[in-house]
């Protein structure tokens, strides 16, 4: 009989954690992405316990129980990465597999990068791993065209957060609603904000919201957010710039572990031409991928729009590649 789902905070890397995990075995951390928490792996959680491992998935850094601090400059990839290296000590293991979504994708990809000797095998989802381009990506972004792309938006301490902040029930209604990624097609201008309009003018909330997520689900964001704030999230984003810098070290390296990427067809991430282009060339970043999954209609959300078809690909990787 699998062990129920349980809590616990930990001290990792000079924050407090939270995480939620389930089962025994061989570790597997679940790296969530923005805007999100570890309750974005409940359905995976108890899985990937069934098929025996020990899934663990935290908050991470900045948002729900886990510390958030105040220095933008302390949400940093060696931040984050640390955190998890950190939490796999913690536990009392040497070695783990790292999953992420969405933020928590680069997050893993880096984490199999940068420690070799601990994470054993990889799985990203929604966003393919990127080579380091030649300059600072916010200057690029700029000589593009694209001054008001969302990453741009997200820079100025407050405004973001003041956008989010003013009703966060809306706010998770029009981040979840599947046909928003409609609006997010193509180069990347269809993440490049109109003059006077914030990141949630992409998207129209559901009249009713899709089968995959129910209101208590969305209640369960909003409330922990409206006790939070957006801000620990939207520093991950201000560190962009800087950790291009920080990984300078890297230039042209390879991750070199077994690794999976699972992504929708409807993802945004993955329909523009630069997503294109990351997940046509993976195999230059990663040569051991042993598969790339595209969920046929699923969009951004896709572990918890598709759970079960997520699982079964993971678990799958898992028995074949975890130890």
């Amino acid at each position: 009989m699998t062990a129920q789902i349980s809590e616990r905070q930990l001290k990792v890397n000079g924050i407090d954690m939270r995480i939620t995990q389930q089962g025994s075995g061989p570790l597997v951390i679940l790296c969530h992405g923005w805007p999100e928490l570890a309750y974005s792996w409940r359905h995976q959680l108890p899985a990937i316990a069934a098929a025996g491992f020990h899934a663990v998935a935290p908050d991470m850094r900045g948002y729900g129980q886990t510390s958030a601090p105040k220095d933008v400059g302390e949400y940093t990839l060696f931040h984050i990465t640390g955190d998890i290296v950190a939490l796999v000590a913690g536990l009392g293991e040497k070695q783990a597999v790292v999953i992420g979504h969405d933020w928590g994708a680069p997050v893993a990809w880096h984490c199999a990068m940068f420690r070799p000797d601990v994470f054993t095998a990889v799985v990203g989802l929604s966003v393919p791993p990127r080579p380091r381009g030649p300059a600072r990506p916010l200057g690029m972004l700029r000589k593009m065209g694209l001054e008001r792309f969302y990453w741009i938006y997200f820079q100025e301490p407050g405004v973001a957060e003041a956008e989010f902040e003013a009703d966060p029930v809306l706010t998770f209604r029009k981040l979840f609603y599947p046909k928003a990624n409609e609006a997010l097609r193509g180069t990347g201008g269809g993440l490049n904000l109109k003059p006077g309009e914030g990141f949630l003018s992409l998207a129209q909330p559901a009249d009713q919201m899709p089968d995959w997520i129910t209101e208590a689900d969305i209640r369960r964001f909003a409330l922990t957010f409206r006790r939070t704030g957006f801000r620990g999230g939207l520093n991950w984003y201000r560190n962009i710039d800087r950790n291009w810098d920080l990984t300078a070290p890297w230039q042209d390296a390879v991750i070199t572990q077994p690794a999976l990427f699972i992504a929708g067809t409807h993802d945004a991430v993955i329909r523009g031409v630069i997503g294109e282009r990351a997940l046509a060339e993976i195999e230059r970043m990663v040569p051991n991928i042993r598969g790339k999954v595209l969920i046929e209609g699923a969009g951004h959300w896709v572990q918890q729009e598709r759970p079960a078809e997520v699982n079964a690909a993971i678990v799958e990787f898992l028995q074949a590649n975890a130890r």
